[in-house]
């Protein structure tokens, strides 16, 4: 089944509008845990808006089931990284005035800066993703530089309007999907996915893992971070248990 990793830096995020000790996004990894995520997803970004350093390494000190943490190329960043050594890193385009990752990373233009950056965490012993859409050019320059995962932008699915859109997005996503696969990368997705459109990603999409995060936060503010966690889990399985030929076996 599909794994799912929840980003908790919307945790973070309240905490720091009043930069203050509440809510801890700590203890929201641990909620998340008991309510079944997979792995816990943070981004710390150069920035420092939401997730900060001290969250980084309580993280790896209480986190044991997977670690991944977003973040930019910028050699402060990796640094952290390679001194904290999470499970995972996912590497991530940046900008100062985005409010959330806009897009994927441009790892056809910028070979020869991230092939020097995978290879500094993959010697660290850390598995590394690169965020990038479903573009058959950026598929094969993460291979070239050497990652061993791509994480699939789903924004665009997420973001439209109309079924024939969605449709389209979810193509153009198998299509990358069976590009990275031949060329024996391991797949990961995320970006904008809700309880509202998980479904039809988990039944259409042969990815590992599902990168969620305002959803899943947004709803804890109602039910609780172990329950929103939950449920997102039960939506996850009863989609995957929807795809042909699938059983518990």
């Amino acid at each position: 089944m599909i794994k799912l990793g929840v980003n908790i830096d919307h945790v973070a995020t309240l905490r720091q509008a009043r930069k203050t000790y509440e809510p801890d996004p700590v203890t929201a990894a641990s909620f998340a845990i008991l309510g079944g995520a997979d792995i816990i997803t943070v981004h710390l970004r150069e920035d420092r808006r939401h997730i900060q350093d001290r969250d980084i390494l309580l993280l790896r000190e209480t986190v044991f089931t997977k670690l991944n943490l977003e973040m930019s190329i910028a050699d402060e960043i990796v640094d952290i990284a390679i001194k904290t050594k999470p499970e995972q890193v996912a590497l991530v385009p940046e900008k100062r005035q985005e409010v959330t990752t806009e897009g994927g990373l441009d790892v056809a233009s910028q070979k020869s800066v991230i092939g020097r950056v995978v290879k500094r965490l993959a010697d660290a012993g850390i598995l590394i993703s690169l965020f990038i859409d479903p573009e058959e050019e950026q598929i094969i320059a993460a291979k070239e530089v050497g990652s061993q995962f791509i994480e699939l932008h789903t924004g665009n699915y997420a973001n439209a309007k109309d079924v024939n859109l969605r449709a389209k997005w979810t193509e153009k996503l198998r299509q990358g999907i069976k590009i990275a696969h031949g060329l024996g990368l391991r797949v990961n997705a995320g970006h904008g996915l809700t309880y509202q459109n998980v479904g039809h990603i988990v039944e259409s999409l042969d990815v590992e893992e599902l990168h969620i995060g305002h959803s899943i936060v947004s709803r804890s503010v109602f039910v609780g971070i172990k329950k929103a966690v939950q449920e997102m889990k039960d939506l996850i399985f009863r989609h995957s248990m929807a795809k042909p030929g699938t059983s518990l076996d």
